[in-house]
C-alpha cells in the first residue's frame, strides 16, 4: 500500500536528482514504427545479457511495448537533444518516427542515426509495476557508433552535460 502522506511532486525532484544518460527505446509492431524518450532504463544481467526498460502506462508507446516482440534502446549523444525532445512528445507524429533518420536493426527495431550506442532485445518479460510496466529484454544485438563522445544527460528536470572529471 502507497504511502499517501508521500507527495509525488517532491518524489519526482528528489528521484531527478540522481543524474542519468537519455535513450530513446524504439519497436516496430506491423506497419508501425514508434519511439518514446526514456531515462528509466539500466542493465539487469550479463549472463544471460538482459536489460529494462520502464514505461507509464499513459505513454502512448505502452501499447506498442505490451505486443512488441523485441525493442531497441538508443544511447543519445550530447548533439542529439531535439531527438529527444522528438520524442518526449505524447501521441504520435505524422512523419515517421519524428523525422528522425533511423535504419532497422536485426530484430527490425528502429536504431537511430548518430547514437552513441544502441541494444536491441527480444522481450523476455513484462512485470506490471504501480502505474508502469517494466520490460525485461534479452540483448541480441549491440554496437557502439560513436566511442570517446560524450553523452546526453538528464538531471533534475533539464539537460545537461559532462563536466570535468571527478578527482581522485
Amino acid at each position: 500500500m502507497a504511502d499517501a502522506s508521500l507527495d509525488s511532486r517532491e518524489f519526482r525532484n528528489t528521484m531527478g536528482l540522481f543524474a542519468t544518460g537519455v535513450t530513446v527505446v524504439t519497436a516496430h509492431v506491423g506497419q508501425q514504427r514508434r519511439g518514446m524518450t526514456a531515462n528509466s532504463f539500466t542493465s539487469v544481467s550479463l549472463h544471460p545479457p538482459l536489460l529494462l526498460i520502464c514505461v507509464d502506462h499513459s505513454a502512448s508507446m505502452h501499447p506498442v511495448l505490451e505486443v512488441a516482440d523485441a525493442f531497441a534502446v538508443n544511447i543519445l549523444a550530447g548533439d542529439q537533444r531535439a531527438a529527444s525532445d522528438a520524442f518526449a512528445r505524447h501521441g504520435e507524429s505524422e512523419a515517421v518516427m519524428n523525422g528522425v533518420p533511423f535504419h532497422d536493426g536485426p530484430l527490425g527495431s528502429p536504431i537511430l542515426e548518430g547514437v552513441l550506442g544502441w541494444a536491441e532485445c527480444r522481450v523476455e518479460a513484462r512485470h506490471a509495476a504501480g502505474d508502469h510496466t517494466i520490460v525485461i529484454g534479452r540483448v541480441e544485438a549491440i554496437a557502439i557508433e560513436r566511442p570517446g563522445d560524450d553523452p546526453l544527460l538528464y538531471f533534475s528536470g533539464g539537460y545537461r552535460s559532462i563536466g570535468a572529471p571527478v578527482e581522485k
